[in-house]
This record gives structure tokens, C-alpha cells and sequence, in this order.
């Protein structure tokens, strides 16, 4: 399960306050504010419009596919949002029937500048909507940052937004120590004004100092090319197994430049780490390190 917490604790960082909203805008390369006026990425919401899109995904040795429909709504407070519903779930190519409650759960995402992007109630769907649910979240999520700042107008544009902060999956008793901590780097590589779309490149990058927890001193050395941004730690039976390393997440999103709909995006999650197994809490005697290298890849099409 640990990847299911890693892809959607950046979310978590985003919308914990409301200066944490705002301050990755305040320190952003642009110096525009989050209210700029709407450039390529404008989202144009009509009232009981529908979409469906389908979803596929690889993460270590598990490969799904799954159809996400939404219809546009207004919520209590008037805001756009898409209320999208899950169904004909795939799990290494066996066809997986939805518990009724899971069938039946709306999943809530916007564009809308004005929202605040909630996490849904994993609690209350089957443990295989996790996943495919937090990976569209965060597709929504970085399109969302780009619609939020407004101020993209052609291809080169960029945005560099620092975050830094720690994010935690650690659940206490199996996962002890599970944080990362990432920047966002946004580049617009594409108009295409035959088709009518954008393409936006988001990066999710180690900070120059990520603010990890890092309990033993053989972790703080670096693994790849950045300082250690990942780092988690299970328990195993009387030890524990402690990794450390680098990620990172590069997403793609195609835009429609007509009104904003999401047409297609990728997404690629490499972490290049190292693992010891430990006799103790602290971390110090631990076997030798082996490497560890973990690539988790989806992709979401809207269909016709």
C-alpha cells in the first residue's frame, strides 16, 4: 500500500491551510498572484455535462484498468466541481465487480480557481479504488495549479513552485517513518492551435533541501544525483526494513485550449533508493545496502 499514500500526500501538503496555498504562488518565479486572469488553462464548466475516461496503470507488479465517468455539478457553495463515479475495474487482466457502497461513491474534483480540493473518504470505497482515485487526483491536481496561477500564455512558459515540506504516509504501527518531500516544476511544451490543445509538463522535483526525517546517518548520504527526498521504514517481524532515496513524478496533461477539458495525461513515478534490513529502531545495524529501483506508470484517455 505504500505507494497509494505516496502519490497523494503531496495533495495533502496543498490543501492542509490556506497559507499553504498560497505561499508556493507568493515564491514562485512568476511574482504573479493566484488571481491573475485566466490564460491557456481556463476550465469552461457546463452545467450536467458528462465525460468518461479510462484509466490504466502500472505499479511494481500490479496493472489495473478502470473507467472513471463524471457529470458537472455545483456544490453547497456554488463552485463547479465534477462528481466522478468508478466502474468495470481490471486487476491484472481479471475483471473485478465493485462492492455496491464503492459502485455507488462519488468522487468530488474541480478546476474551478475558487475550490478546495478535498480528499475523498478512502474509508468508505474497496482498497482497489485507492489507487486509480488518488492517481486522478492527482492529474487534477497539477492542472489545477496551472488554471489557479493563470498567467501561462505560450509554449516555454514555466513555473517553479517550492513547497519542501515533509509529507507523511507513516500509519504508526506497520509504516513507522514514510515521508518525501518535492517542488513543483511546470513547463507548457505544446500549443497546437490545429487540434486546439495545450500540453503542460509538471515536474515533481527534490527541493535543494528536502525536509525529510533521515534517523540514521547512512541515509543522509545521497543515493542518485539530488539530496534523499524519500525515505520510509516498515516494521518486519522483530526489525525493520529502511529505505531511502530519490523520487520524483513527471506528468503530462493534453488540455483542451477551447475550454479546458482534460483530453489525456501520463504519468511516470521512478524512486531510486536503497534498502537494509535493521535489528533495531535506531537504524544502525542493518545488513548491506541493496539498491532498489521502483517505476509506477498511468496513463487516463477521455473517451469519445
Amino acid at each position: 500500500m505504500r505507494h497509494l499514500a505516496l502519490f497523494c500526500q503531496f495533495t495533502i501538503l496543498i490543501w492542509g491551510t490556506e497559507s499553504a496555498l498560497l505561499r508556493p504562488f507568493a515564491e514562485s518565479s512568476s511574482g504573479n498572484s493566484p488571481q491573475a486572469s485566466a490564460g491557456l488553462f481556463h476550465r469552461q464548466y457546463k452545467l450536467g455535462e458528462s465525460m468518461k475516461y479510462h484509466m490504466k496503470g502500472k505499479n511494481e507488479a500490479w496493472e489495473y484498468e478502470i473507467d472513471g465517468s463524471g457529470v458537472v455539478a455545483k456544490d453547497d457553495s456554488g463552485l463547479w466541481v465534477e462528481r466522478i463515479g468508478w466502474s468495470n475495474l481490471k486487476s491484472n487482466g481479471q475483471t473485478l465487480p465493485l462492492p455496491t457502497e464503492s459502485a455507488n461513491f462519488r468522487q468530488e474534483l474541480s478546476l474551478d480557481p475558487n475550490y478546495m480540493m478535498k480528499l475523498p473518504d478512502f474509508g468508505r470505497v474497496t482498497p482497489m479504488l485507492v489507487g486509480p482515485m488518488a492517481d486522478f487526483m492527482t492529474f487534477y491536481t497539477d492542472l489545477w495549479l496551472a488554471t489557479k496561477n493563470g498567467t501561462f500564455s505560450k509554449p516555454g512558459d514555466h513555473l517553479y513552485i517550492k513547497m519542501g515540506g515533509a509529507n507523511s504516509w507513516a500509519d504508526g504501527t506497520r509504516v513507522i517513518l514514510g515521508q518525501d518531500s518535492i517542488d513543483f516544476d511546470l513547463t507548457v511544451q505544446e500549443v497546437n492551435e490545429n487540434e486546439k490543445t495545450v500540453k503542460l509538463l509538471v515536474r515533481h522535483v527534490p527541493p535543494a533541501q528536502p525536509n525529510v526525517n533521515l534517523p540514521a546517518e547512512w541515509m543522509k548520504a545521497k543515493v542518485a544525483d539530488t539530496p534523499n527526498n524519500w525515505v520510509e521504514v516498515e516494521k518486519n517481524g522483530d526489525g525493520y526494513i529502511a529505505e531511502v532515496g530519490k523520487e520524483t513524478f513527471d506528468v503530462t496533461l493534453t488540455v483542451d485550449l477551447r475550454d479546458g477539458k482534460l483530453l489525456r495525461a501520463t504519468l511516470d513515478n521512478p524512486v531510486t533508493a536503497i534498502r537494509r534490513v535493521c535489528k533495531e529502531a535506531a537504524l544502525t545495524q542493518c545488513s548491506e545496502a541493496t539498491p532498489r529501483h521502483i517505476l509506477r506508470q498511468v496513463e487516463v484517455q477521455l473517451q469519445p
